[in-house]
């Protein structure tokens, strides 16, 4: 492990937030935490205190699941990503609340044109990957969200909602729906998740996860700029840390991305967010739950880049 390096850990391993110090200690120094421990640690977090914080009966937050950015959807995805405790009963019912909202026989309704099904895949994408991590892979209703992706597939390996758009698929889109797949398949083994998840992700590798096919150009700079939660938007870091969880960050066309994260690391080690989706607490327009850092180092940007470089042979010692 290279100083920079061994300083973001060290930064990481002081966080005040035990999942960032939990995750740091299992992705990135290989280390087993006793079981429990680590999990009950988790839980007594401010982020994970404040995601689960004004919960109803129905398991959401006094809002619609997809309220940016504090309904029950984008709330399950955060307390996914920090490792919360499989079947935990406040984010299972959390799960519960979306997967109301997603099974709805309304919402299940499809437009397809030309042949080509317009969906905005990143909802059922991101629902089916925090499902999955929070062991809820067997219900018939997660089941349906991963088959419902792999039939909603295009021929290209993506996703699209937008009505206009020809054969190219949306990678703001294909992103989420390519991590739940791989989730899903992952605690499944199915198949045919498997397989439209390695489509998905040849898609993104051909294009070198920013690059125009045709000429090799970047096709929209904001994506080489990381920011944390990225919710439904495409960039880099995203693309890599779901592509590494599929074992394929040392693919060779994930190169040029890889190049672009190290030339955005600062001199401490660290990195910082190119941005952020979201409006602190209490804004009026989309407010965040919580604040995941404006300025400065972002823990949990560090902490994916770092994820990502030990994938691809680069970086400290775990798994993504």
């Amino acid at each position: 492990m290279d100083e920079p390096t061994s300083a973001a850990v060290e930064w990481l391993l002081g966080s005040d937030e035990p999942a960032i110090r939990l995750l740091t200690r299992r992705d990135l120094l290989g280390e087993e935490t006793a079981e429990g421990r680590g999990e009950n640690q988790v839980l007594t977090g401010s982020k994970v205190t404040a995601l689960l914080s004004g919960q109803r009966p129905d398991g959401g937050f006094g809002t619609h699941a997809y309220r940016k950015w504090t309904g029950s959807h984008w709330r399950l995805v955060s307390l996914a990503e920090l490792g919360i405790p499989a079947g935990e009963p406040r984010a299972v019912a959390a799960a519960e609340h979306v997967l109301a909202w997603l099974t709805e026989p309304a919402f299940r309704r499809v437009t397809v044109i030309d042949g080509l099904v317009r969906r905005c895949a990143s909802k059922e994408g991101n629902a089916l990957g925090a499902c999955c991590r929070l062991g809820l892979a067997t219900d018939a209703r997660v089941r349906t969200l991963a088959e419902s992706l792999i039939a909603w597939q295009w021929p290209d390996g993506g996703w699209n909602c937008d009505k206009n758009a020809t054969r190219r698929s949306s990678f703001h889109e294909t992103l989420p729906a390519l991590w739940g797949l791989g989730e899903y398949a992952r605690a499944t083994g199915d198949p045919a998740a498997r397989e439209a998840a390695a489509r998905a992700a040849e898609l993104l590798l051909d294009h070198r996860l920013f690059r125009s096919l045709r000429t090799g150009e970047v096709i929209n700079r904001a994506w080489l700029r990381p920011r944390y939660p990225p919710y439904w938007h495409y960039d880099i870091l995203q693309a890599l840390l779901v592509l590494s969880r599929l074992g394929k960050a040392h693919d060779s066309r994930a190169a040029d991305a890889l190049e672009e994260l190290e030339r955005r690391r600062r001199p401490d080690g660290r990195w910082g967010a190119g941005g952020q989706w979201w409006k602190p607490p209490g804004s009026r327009i989309s407010p965040e739950t919580i604040d995941w850092g404006r300025s400065g180092a972002n823990q949990m940007v560090t902490l994916n880049a770092l994820r990502v470089l030990h994938a691809a042979g680069s970086g400290a010692a775990g798994t993504a």
